[in-house]
């Protein structure tokens, strides 16, 4: 099932699809059955568990909708009972240039997802919005785009290991797309996976929170991304998830963003767009875990797909 409309044009000032993908899954069995990182505490949601479950439905449908008056179309998971992290779409796979690499989870209570992220993976293959599935090699964790951010200013992937993902997987990852993948060992257990602590931005600039990182992360950052281009996430935004945000050209989606975050963002040319995501904080997710973006181009794809235009209008007129 997708969902979605076409608007003309591109969103805002700095290049982005016009018609951005994502992949979403319903938050009909959501809840915080279990403890697998520090967020998650299942007996404060089973005090308040009808009214924090209605509040799912309706921050999930708020960010749905925020994605949707913004032109993108949108594929959904179906929903499972029993399983409420299916929600946390990002970790499904790893997806660029119609290539998908299906995650592994590291916990048994997520390893259930997996059967169910890859028969939704060749259900979209067979309707063309993906053109290849491809699997990890056994024992080789990697919790999907969670773990494996893409930088597309800079054409690489970030990848995120220790708590949930191997270091092993970064050759997985450049061996199946065929670019640079800069591995980085998160070290502080509320930000276990890279999308929780960094973000890349469609100008250039990447949100990121310092102390997620070992010393050797940090210094791997500032070798590739210049000081002028480093916004860093302070303790209050970054307890907020503000890192796991939403980038569409020139608008951030995220769950909260003080005043000064929203401040230099916008001097930067940035618009933010805050989409109250609390019930989902209780699981240790946000805005970006809650989709996976599905149309995702590198540079020489995107170069081959604008070499094919001109052909493709050339034989059309004839």
């Amino acid at each position: 099932m997708s969902e979605g409309r076409q608007e003309k044009g591109n969103e805002g000032t700095m290049n982005v699809n016009p018609r951005p993908r994502f992949l979403m899954c319903r938050p009909t069995h959501f809840g915080v059955l279990y403890a697998i990182n520090p967020w998650m505490k299942p007996q404060d949601w089973q005090r308040h568990d009808t009214v924090l479950a209605a509040q799912a439905q309706r921050q999930w449908a708020g960010l749905r909708g925020a994605l949707l008056a913004r032109g993108a179309e949108i594929d959904l998971v179906p929903e499972v009972e029993r399983l409420p992290d299916l929600v946390f779409t990002a970790n499904a796979a790893v997806v660029l240039d119609g290539k998908a690499l299906l995650a592994r989870f590291r916990h048994p209570e997520r390893q259930a997802e997996e059967p169910h992220f890859r028969a939704m993976f060749h259900a979209l293959r067979a309707r063309g919005v993906v053109d290849a599935v491809h699997e990890l090699p056994d024992r080789t964790v990697l919790e999907g785009a969670g773990d494996c951010v893409f930088d597309r200013a800079r054409n690489q992937f970030w990848m995120g290991f220790g708590p949930r993902s191997d270091a092993s997987a970064r050759s997985v990852v450049e061996d199946t797309f065929g670019i640079d993948t800069v591995a980085l060992e998160l070290c502080d257990p509320r930000f276990y996976h890279m999308d929780t602590a960094l973000c890349p931005l469609s100008g250039g600039e990447m949100l990121y929170v310092p102390g997620a990182f070992t010393a050797a992360g940090r210094s791997a950052i500032a070798e590739r991304v210049a000081p002028d281009r480093r916004i860093e996430v302070e303790e209050a935004d970054a307890c907020q998830l503000a890192a796991n945000a939403v980038c569409l050209g020139d608008t951030l989606m995220m769950s909260a963003c003080s005043d000064r975050l929203r401040a230099e963002l916008t001097e930067r040319g940035y618009r933010v767009a805050v989409v109250p995501l609390g019930a989902f904080l209780r699981s240790g997710g946000s805005a970006f875990c809650l989709t996976l973006r599905l149309d995702r181009r590198s540079a020489a794809a995107g170069e081959a797909a604008m070499q094919r235009q001109p052909a493709m209008a050339s034989a059309s007129s004839r």
